[in-house]
């Protein structure tokens, strides 16, 4: 009994030690900085397929996508917060870098990925990014950089009052790259991600002109979007404030003016009623004068 006891703590202890240092391996000790500044990639043209759904479930188009192209570095855009928005609605769109800069993707290559089911689309070169890298050394890497970058990342875009949306994973050379724009938000949004235009919008877009970064901020996290709102809430309480004054303004005027107007039909009432009176007055008088006019006559007589 005590030797199976002593073999159980010592199995015990050796696989705590192996999944401890297996998870230290992966990246659970590793620095995470976050900077802002320019982008790890330039211009870039990618091969994707477009998810939406739980991102636990975009595994598989990564394993999809490197079997096409092995040596190709992987991609994934992620445009929702899962903490915010249900798994069935969270969207994202997985795949592989196929060029960078000037470079022209292969044709041939670029043949097998659509045969296979994937669509094409290119990412500008943007100047300023919030970005942050994590080493990626086992399949573990990916959970390990989920649960410790994406707190530092927001946390990081919240304190700065930032507009940096989508986040963007590219894995190459043992590293994820984390990526966040801080402009032209709106070209890194896939054509399956971008809404389509109403006519609602189109009378929007004519009233806003200049307000391209408050628009592509619209899309995303929409993380800057809280000085807009304010500033827009106070236009409006002030024009409704202003609307108001001039309201009552014009309900006391119309207030007074009707009671200008009771006033002198007050008035021209009281006058006919005056008047009346004062006829009926000197009809009586005369009447009186008559009578008398008659009895000294008859005295007379």
């Amino acid at each position: 009994m005590p030797d199976w006891l002593s073999l159980c703590a010592i199995v015990f202890v050796f696989s705590v030690f192996i999944i401890t240092s297996f998870l230290i391996y992966s990246g659970l000790l590793a620095q995470v900085v976050v900077l802002t500044g320019s982008p790890p990639v330039k211009k870039i043209t990618i091969v994707y397929k477009f998810l939406q759904g739980p991102y636990k479930n975009c595994g598989q188009l990564f394993k999809e996508s490197s079997s096409i192209g092995p040596k190709l570095p992987c991609i994934g855009v992620f445009y929702d917060d899962p903490r915010k928005v249900p798994g069935p609605e969270c969207r994202c769109a997985v795949g592989s870098i196929v060029s960078e800069g000037e470079d022209k993707p292969s044709e041939d290559l670029l043949q097998k990925y659509k045969t296979s089911g994937f669509s094409v689309f290119s990412f500008p070169e943007v100047t300023h990014v919030v970005t942050a890298s994590f080493p990626h050394r086992t399949c573990l890497s990916i959970i390990v950089g989920v649960t410790r970058v994406y707190p530092r990342l927001t946390q990081y875009i919240k304190e700065r009052r930032l507009c940096a949306h989508p986040f963007i994973e590219v894995y190459r050379a043992g590293q994820i790259q984390y990526i966040a724009p801080l402009a032209r938000q709106g070209d890194f949004y896939v054509p399956e991600v971008r809404p389509l235009p109403t006519q609602e919008d189109s009378l929007s877009e004519s009233d806003v002109s200049g307000a391209e970064s408050n628009s592509e901020c619209s899309l995303g996290s929409g993380v800057a979007l809280s000085d807009s709102r304010e500033s827009s809430l106070n236009r409006s309480s002030v024009h409704s404030g202003s609307l108001r004054s001039s309201s009552d303004r014009q309900s006391r005027t119309r207030r007074s003016r009707s009671k200008e107007q009771s006033w002198d039909q007050h008035g021209r009432q009281e006058e006919r009623e005056r008047s009346h009176c004062e006829r009926e007055s000197n009809q009586k008088s005369q009447e009186d004068s008559s009578r008398d006019l008659w009895g000294v006559v008859g005295e007379e007589e």
